[in-house]
């Protein structure tokens, strides 16, 4: 049996991310490396016949292909999955693997091939929907300005000052698209002042609806250490789905 790991084109491999994103069903949170060119892929032959795919990215230079990043392999062959993913850290020379935790397959690899194991940020998706009512809080959407970005919708949360008679942005968000379709990206920050009054959480909730609406499914994302946005993002209907991980081949 000759296994093979081969440099290809982001075309060469498009049917089998297809099936990989469908089998998945979940925020894969790489997916915009192939479409920024931040990613070199590699075709997995087995006697001949393509039988998957991999990819590399730069973990904290985007110039880099020093991590291995996304890994698939078709069922009918899934048992040489190993063997693949051997020649594909052999041919990309990759120091390290970076993976979600709900993504299976390669999060096996990384546990049985990488060493200094570590988890880094949190991953949510949506649980329920929530009821939070902020008095004197209203949302609403920004307007798009000529140089924004065309897959990001920006987003604010007024407070109407009773002594000034105006009103104030307390919060502002958005939505991020570029993530495999249907999901969408949430983020939020509440400023200095405002803190500690609901309204990271009520944001998270106006931003689903407003996810929905446009035909998305939301997902979410912090750093591991972060508890405020942990906590916010549960108040708001969001349940943890998974780990960014990372580990040294």
């Amino acid at each position: 049996m000759k296994v093979q790991a081969i440099k290809t084109t982001l075309r060469k491999i498009r049917a089998f991310r297809s099936l990989f994103l469908q089998e998945s069903n979940f925020q894969f949170v790489y997916n915009k490396c192939h479409a920024y060119g931040w990613a070199d892929t590699y075709l997995f032959m087995l006697d001949g016949t393509a039988v998957g795919y991999g990819a590399v990215w730069g973990q904290n230079n985007r110039s880099d292909r020093d991590a291995i990043f996304e890994f698939y392999v078709v069922k009918p062959y899934r048992k040489f999955a190993g063997e693949c993913f051997l020649k594909l850290w052999e041919a990309s020379g990759a120091v390290c693997v970076e993976c979600q935790s709900n993504d299976v397959l390669l999060t096996a690899m990384l546990y049985q091939y990488s060493k200094n194991i570590n988890a880094e940020n949190l991953l949510f998706d949506d649980h329920f929907q929530t009821q939070i009512i902020l008095p004197g809080i209203s949302f609403h959407q920004q307007e798009a300005k000529e140089n924004d970005r065309r897959d990001e919708f920006k987003y604010y949360l007024k407070q109407e000052d009773e002594d000034e008679e105006e009103e104030v942005v307390v919060a502002t968000g958005g939505l991020m698209l570029n993530y495999n379709e249907p999901f969408a990206d949430l983020y939020m920050e509440v400023k200095d002042g405002f803190r500690k009054q609901g309204l990271g959480s009520f944001m998270i909730q106006e931003l689903k609806k407003a996810c929905y609406l446009m035909g998305r499914v939301p997902g979410a994302r912090c750093n591991i250490d972060n508890a405020a946005s942990k906590a916010t993002l549960l108040k708001a209907g969001m349940k943890v789905c998974g780990y960014i991980l990372t580990g040294k081949l």
